[in-house]
């Protein structure tokens, strides 16, 4: 498929890596960017050969400057229903990126603001260089952060979503992995790649299969009380013992040798 406002590349190895290609608008959403962000979502995850997924905002000052603003002027030009069905799509790209069947991992190359924030929350991991600086600006400018607050507030917590949101507070890479939105911090854009090499790195000695259901596993029981969930996690503990990825990953241990996967 062609992409206008992205660019992805497979990385090998089942790694595929997404860039927003926005620059000159600082990678900012507009209607196009989420319709293309949704499908190529949708097309990796239906790869065989799918282990992880890279998120970037390429090499200039901003990962994503958010929703774009022209865009967003445009739609509240638009009758209310129209203006819902455009939220609608953003909320379930959100959600597929979210629930993205492999690991996911933001390269944070610069600035994150409002929705760039939000695409972040929904990844599983994330590294950023230490210059990048983020803020949920929202309410700055009239508007709520309502279709990320699901993704930012389950990353952050409440507490600390109430700190970031409510007055749009500007805070630094330091203070993003303090508040548990970024996992790791690189000096520069050599090491910030060097950082994602590493974490492709352990990745790639894991089971897909094990990989994938964990995710699975972690969207279903997150939030949940153990007694509602108890059931269901002795059901996939039980079945894991028949698939495929058990099977050769025990018999690798007792052999002394690397699984079949491992690269």
């Amino acid at each position: 498929m062609d992409w206008n406002t992205l660019l992805v590349e497979d990385s090998g190895a089942g790694i595929f890596t997404l860039t927003l290609q926005r620059p000159e608008q600082h990678n900012a959403m507009n209607l196009e960017m989420i319709r293309e962000l949704r499908n190529a979502f949708d097309e990796l995850s239906s790869k065989a050969s799918l282990r992880g997924l890279v998120l970037s905002g390429g090499n200039g000052p901003s990962f994503c400057a958010g929703g774009d603003l022209r865009w967003m002027q445009g739609s509240a030009q638009q009758p209310a229903e129209q203006r819902r069905a455009e939220a609608r799509e953003l909320a379930e790209m959100l959600a597929a990126l979210n629930d993205f069947p492999a690991l996911t991992l933001a390269r944070i190359n610069g600035a994150a603001y409002g929705g760039g924030l939000g695409l972040i929350a929904c990844c599983d991991l994330a590294v950023a260089v230490e210059t990048a600086q983020f803020a949920l600006t929202e309410v700055r400018l009239g508007l709520i952060p309502a279709t990320i607050s699901p993704f930012v507030v389950g990353k952050l917590g409440g507490a600390n979503s109430r700190r970031v949101m409510l007055h749009a507070k500007r805070f630094n890479a330091y203070e993003a992995q303090a508040l548990g939105l970024i996992s790791d911090i690189a000096a520069d854009l050599e090491a910030l790649d060097q950082a994602i090499s590493r974490e492709l790195k352990l990745l790639v000695k894991c089971a897909p299969e094990a990989v994938r259901t964990t995710k699975q596993l972690i969207c279903t029981v997150e939030n949940q009380a153990p007694e509602t969930v108890r059931e269901y996690t002795v059901k996939c503990l039980s079945e894991t013992w028949e698939t495929d990825s058990t099977r050769e990953g025990v018999s690798a241990f007792f052999e002394k040798r690397p699984p079949e996967w491992a690269t």
